[in-house]
């Protein structure tokens, strides 16, 4: 059966909990400062907002139940990701047909995490029972460990060479020094890539994301809503996901967008060459190519090509995580999934000031989460389209 359209879908407000390296706060403190951003930002009242759904690591042992008593919320309609990089994609996708239905009329999609010195240490070994049992006994644990086989992997499949992997890194922080909320704003080189210290061969310090605290939010309602409210917003065109994908595969190189792309695309009526800013989830630079080849812009294999081929910065032949992505603006958990379609949401709207790409009318953004050993088990993406 075909998938419905989205038709009359609008997401607005997107809204950004700067970030910070460590915080002694909790992740409930800023899914409410994100909450409160989003109330301030629209004007509308909190008894207007009947849907919730968040996303966090580090929420536990709460759910979004206590949140909506910590924040006085009284929601007919609430749910609670815990799909990490793939989370801010599915959550617009529920929030979407919960507003088609009638079940909600505004919902707040929340992606919030905290860091502080002990808690990436304290998550690792209760992030996923299957990767603990497959790789702790070996003396291996955590996403470096993982990204490194399947950098590798990538590497030997695709041709793919470190300077591929440093002209993303390199683009991204070119982007970020133009993002007053991004953590890592010095320009690099292709020397200081290539010459960072190794973390797991062959990852070096560069392709890997700053853990911070922070949060990404953002509004979705019926678009007569928006308009009679006088919110800039996005139209929601098009979304997918797909978990487990290509199991056959001895270790990841490609995900589950492929297996969904054409109908992504013929959702929204267009092609990859239609879109004009895309954001991808880039946890570690071989994650952003698999999203290039399994998004259509190019074929299984070809994005190191695709990369030699392009400029990704804003201003550029291919605008790419134009707020300079986790790898520059820092990963603040969860929120990190929420990031790409924040930023996304500023681009259309015309509000990414100093790295705004011009008669921006289409993005895309992907999502990525819960890495088990050698792959990624949760991928989606949606297409918006600037209101006119």
């Amino acid at each position: 059966m075909p998938r419905l359209a989205y038709d009359g879908v609008a997401v607005a407000v997107p809204v950004t909990v700067p970030y910070v390296r460590y915080s002694h706060h909790s992740s409930h403190h800023f899914a409410a400062q994100a909450m409160r951003l989003l109330l301030a930002h629209s004007k509308l009242d909190k008894s207007a907002v009947d849907g919730i759904i968040v996303s966090s690591f580090m929420l536990a042992p709460d759910t979004v139940v206590g949140l909506t008593q910590q924040m006085g919320l009284v929601p007919r309609w609430m749910d609670h990701i815990p799909t990490g990089g793939a989370s801010g994609v599915m959550a617009l996708r529920r929030a979407a047909r919960a507003v088609q239905s009638g079940d909600a009329n505004v919902v707040a999609c929340i992606g919030a995490d905290t860091n502080h010195v002990a808690s990436f240490r304290q998550s690792l070994p209760n992030f996923s029972q299957f990767a603990r049992d497959a790789t702790y006994p070996y003396g291996a644990g955590g996403p470096n460990a993982m990204f490194a086989m399947i950098t590798d992997h990538y590497m030997r499949h695709a041709g793919a060479t470190r300077e591929d992997f440093g002209r993303i890194a390199i683009s991204q922080r070119a982007n970020a020094a133009r993002n007053p909320n991004a953590l890592l704003r010095r320009p690099i080189s292709m020397e200081e890539y290539l010459t960072a210290r190794a973390i797991a061969e062959p990852i070096h310090l560069l392709d890997c994301v700053m853990p911070c605290a922070g949060a990404e939010a953002f509004l979705v309602m019926r678009e007569e809503l928006a308009v009679s409210m006088q919110l800039p917003h996005a139209r929601l065109r098009a979304a997918i996901e797909r978990h487990n994908a290509y199991t056959e595969d001895a270790v990841m190189v490609r995900g589950g967008w492929r297996m969904d792309q054409q109908e992504l695309y013929a959702q929204a009526g267009i092609a990859p060459c239609d879109i004009d800013v895309v954001q991808t989830y880039d946890d570690y630079p071989v994650i952003v190519m698999m999203q290039l080849e399994g998004l259509g812009f190019c074929e299984v294999g070809e994005a190191p090509a695709f990369v030699r081929a392009n400029t990704l910065t804003h201003d550029g032949s291919f605008p790419h995580n134009t707020s300079g992505g986790q790898l520059s603006a820092g990963q603040p958990g969860a929120a990190g999934g929420f990031q790409g379609l924040t930023e996304t949401l500023r681009q259309l709207g015309g509000k990414a000031t100093g790295r705004q790409v011009p008669d921006a009318r289409w993005g895309l953004a992907s999502g990525f989460g819960i890495v088990n050993y050698d792959r990624c088990v949760c991928t989606g993406a949606v297409i918006l389209e600037a209101a006119a």
